[in-house]
């Protein structure tokens, strides 16, 4: 049974419920424009937007997974894109092990990069990644395992601020450089990529492409959902007192160590999932994934969108992608200089975010704010 307190949450969140309005009007509109509408048509939308759509949808449950830890429970982690990527790579080793003898080098068995590399036979943790539901389970387990030796280590320790982002830094910097290794077995700096089908569906092929983005638009609003019934439940409610005071909360008896455990968990499986949803679209999955700067730039969508409130890590998410896409085009020398800049002023000048400005500017004319 749902509880009252999350329908009650639901009701007061305005922005979130203007958020999944707008995410059922696109998951409607968006397949329709697509696939009905002759190319040459003014209505007709690309694949190649379809494609950048579902990109910004993955990054964006990706912000929700960082928004809950940090907006939330206090846990500033400058490492979630490791779990993005493991998620990333199991998807990617499944699509790997479907080319089969399509490759390059038409091995059934090995994909073309072991082939070039003369392995001799698959490594024994490739073995049940022919298998969907293994490899879902593993892009699961990737990260969630990570995060749980992770986190236990850390948070046992109680390291904690600014110590605890270093780290989470230096894992994801260790795991880019063992990634980029050509002996682990994981591509090197290549990767994965030239991937043919998933679930014996072409990949290429307009319904594919669509059943992707419908199943990564139910994934955000689920994502969405799950964040905002933890956020209205008790166990959201004691995470928030520990990122309001933790030497307090611990005093009065909560297990500090054990909540943030748990959130930090639930937070790396989303950015897992994320991941996982990631690769199919966009085609490539390669070490640059591990890289600190990319987990550096989600903790700047979530500030430039709104830390605190789900759906504004939404919104900083897609903002933060689409200028990248254009000034990386227009710009592209300048690109890093207007993100740094931007994250400056919105620091600034803009404290809450995008949607605290606007949450001001409503409330300055006497209207109901978004939760």
């Amino acid at each position: 049974m749902v509880s009252g307190g999350f329908l009650t949450s639901i009701r007061a969140d305005r922005g979130g419920q203007v958020f999944l309005g707008v995410l059922l009007i696109g998951a409607i509109l968006v397949p329709l424009l697509n696939l009905l509408p002759a190319e040459n048509s003014a209505l007709h939308l690309s694949s190649y937007t379809v494609t950048l759509l579902g990109k910004y949808m993955t990054y964006a449950m990706l912000a929700i997974a960082v928004d809950l830890i940090w907006g939330y429970c206090g846990i500033l982690s400058l490492g979630h894109g490791a779990f993005f990527a493991l998620g990333g790579y199991a998807m990617g080793m499944y699509l790997m092990r479907q080319i089969g003898t399509r490759g390059v080098y038409g091995d059934p068995n090995l994909p073309d990069f072991m082939v070039f590399l003369n392995w001799n036979k698959l490594p024994w943790f490739w073995h049940g990644f022919n298998s969907f539901p293994y490899a879902l389970s593993m892009m699961l387990l990737a990260p969630g395992l990570l995060a749980l030796g992770f986190g236990y280590l850390a948070f046992r320790s109680r390291v904690s601020g600014v110590y605890l982002s270093i780290i989470t830094q230096a894992l994801t910097y260790a795991l880019m450089l063992a990634f980029f290794r050509n002996d682990m077995g994981f591509g090197g700096n290549n990767g994965f990529t030239d991937f043919k089908e998933i679930l014996g569906f072409d990949l290429q092929s307009p319904g594919t492409r669509m059943a992707l983005f419908s199943m990564t638009v139910l994934a955000l609003g689920a994502s969405y959902f799950v964040c905002r019934f933890i956020i209205a439940s008790r166990a959201g409610r004691v995470i928030q007192a520990i990122r309001d005071s933790e030497s307090r909360a611990r005093f009065i008896g909560y297990r500090v160590e054990s909540y943030k455990l748990w959130v930090f968990v639930l937070s790396a499986l989303l950015a897992g999932i994320a991941g996982a949803l990631y690769v199919p679209q966009v085609g490539i999955i390669n070490p640059s994934e591990f890289s600190p700067a990319n987990s550096i730039e989600i903790v700047i969508w979530v500030a430039i969108g709104g830390r605190g409130t789900l759906y504004g890590a939404v919104v900083g998410a897609f903002l933060v992608n689409y200028a990248k896409t254009y000034f990386t085009a227009a710009l592209p020398s300048m690109w890093l200089y207007a993100l740094g800049a931007l994250f400056v002023l919105v620091t600034l000048f803009l404290p809450r975010g995008v949607v605290g400005a606007v949450e001001a500017l409503r409330l300055a004319r006497g209207k109901p704010t978004a939760a």
